[in-house]
């Protein structure tokens, strides 16, 4: 095959296809590493473009490192990289199942890897035309949009719809108290800064999300955990620990809970505000799964009017988790010390995510979108929990809502162990005791509905329970 007709077959542009066949050069060996190329006006004239064409596809290739740029005397070809090791980017079989465990396995995983263990929709199931609408919309608006810094409390227009879309929950909240964030993970870490000191004490559910227990030692924080019921946190389990450890915060799910799917009850939340209030306890309540409910649930800090309750949320679930915008809602008189410390960590908002989401929200398609993706997971959960109990693994709660199934698996079978045979099959699973600080999880896998469609996850686990 001639190098004209290399060029020819590709697909891109004429500045794409000169980069293809120096790429075949190199890949053929007939560029070794360190080897001159040949000139601009040489080239130019062999594959019959013009000289700025050349010209862009070197510049191109320099940039990505292919070749390398030397002033005065040309291109020449780089050196190769360092040969993958399949056993660095295999899975790692001997890691502990710590808190990071699903994380790590989760975000590391390709494309042809299942993850019933995950924490996110399926690409297929967010709403990619109205980002690309957005994105071009936002293409032609403002250059400060796609240039300059946010404000530290973040774009004032996405400020107001967000304090109108809280009191739908019954939250009142000023535009002014609230500040947006990268994400809702960046949300709890500026409160914990905010808040703590190394060696205060935090309470979370038993089981929680497994991030608050990453998150809460990176600050230095003594972790307490508090059993969790169907309907919220043990409360006796609750009141003894806020005796015996005086604890300055508490972080928990009010709405749809993460892991187990369950739901706050309203004379467990006024319970618990009752108990805090006499203890002097902050509350955090992470709202990231709202609009995945069919019903609302209690909010805390629609009860409490955010006094002593801080109401974080974001749009990863729903929208984009390339999209990194969340949000929190604290006290009035917080808002200047966040502000500062925002400063601080992260200067400004950042501005573009902040107008994506902002146009996304305003686009009437997106209440469209949530309904449908209620409808979905509504599905998925029936078909996921019937297939489960197929095979012995039983779900916590009767009519789950949301995105994830708590199941409990058979009598001497460890979910850990499940979940470290699934890897080489290609299922990443999240095992009970990544999200148990007391341990007490063995026997627990959380499924994401929504990942959980492929047949060969239930083989996998079939066949991992079987030995």
């Amino acid at each position: 095959m001639d190098e004209q007709a290399t060029a020819n077959e590709g697909s891109g542009t004429l500045v794409e296809s000169v980069m293809t066949t120096i790429r075949h050069r190199i890949a053929a060996r007939s560029l070794t590493p360190g080897t001159r190329l040949p000139s601009i006006r040489a080239f130019a004239k062999t594959m019959q473009v013009s000289k700025s064409t050349v010209v862009e596809a070197y510049e191109r290739l320099a940039a990505e490192g292919v070749i390398r740029s030397r002033p005065g005397s040309g291109f020449y070809a780089a050196g190769p990289l360092a040969p993958l090791s399949l056993a660095e980017i295999g899975p790692r079989l001997d890691r502990v199942v710590d808190p990071l465990w699903v994380s790590r396995q989760s975000l590391e995983a390709g494309d042809s890897v299942l993850k019933p263990g995950c924490g996110w929709l399926p690409a297929s199931w967010m709403p990619e035309a109205g980002l690309r609408r957005a994105l071009r919309t936002m293409a032609r608006g403002e250059d400060v949009t796609l240039t300059d810094y946010g404000t530290p409390l973040g774009l004032p227009p996405l400020r107001h719809l967000l304090a109108r879309r809280m009191a739908e929950h019954g939250i009142e909240a000023s535009p002014d108290q609230l500040m947006l964030t990268e994400s809702g993970t960046q949300a709890i870490d500026l409160l914990c800064r905010f808040l703590l000191e190394p060696g205060d004490t935090v309470l979370v559910d038993d089981p929680c999300y497994f991030n608050f227990h990453a998150l809460l030692r990176a600050h230095r924080a003594k972790v307490v955990g508090v059993a969790y019921t169907p309907s919220g946190p043990d409360i006796e389990l609750f009141a003894q620990a806020l005796v015996e450890h005086r604890p300055r915060l508490y972080i928990t799910n009010s709405a749809l809970h993460n892991p187990t799917g369950a739901i706050l009850s309203p004379v467990v939340a006024h319970r618990l505000l009752k108990l805090a209030d006499q203890s002097d306890l902050t509350i955090i309540e992470d709202d990231i799964f709202a609009d995945f409910e069919h019903t609302p649930a209690p909010r805390l800090a629609a009860f409490d009017g955010l006094s002593r309750v801080v109401h974080i949320g974001s749009f990863s679930k729903t929208l984009s988790a390339s999209v990194r915008c969340g949000f929190i809602a604290a006290p009035r008189d917080w808002m200047e010390g966040l502000t500062d410390l925002k400063i601080a960590t992260s200067f400004g908002s950042g501005r573009l995510a902040c107008q994506l989401v902002l146009t996304l929200l305003k686009d009437g398609s997106y209440r469209k979108h949530v309904d449908l993706l209620r409808t979905r997971l509504s599905r998925a959960m029936a078909e996921t929990s019937t297939r489960l109990k197929a095979i012995g693994i039983v779900p916590w709660i009767d009519q789950p809502t949301g995105m994830f199934l708590w199941c409990r698996l058979p009598e001497g079978v460890d979910a850990a162990d499940i979940a470290r045979r699934a890897l080489p099959a290609n299922v990443v699973l999240a095992p009970g005791n990544a999200f148990s600080l007391s341990q007490t999880a063995s026997r627990f896998l959380r499924f994401n509905v929504a990942q959980s469609a492929d047949e060969r996850i239930f083989r996998t686990l079939e066949e991992a329970m079987s030995r």
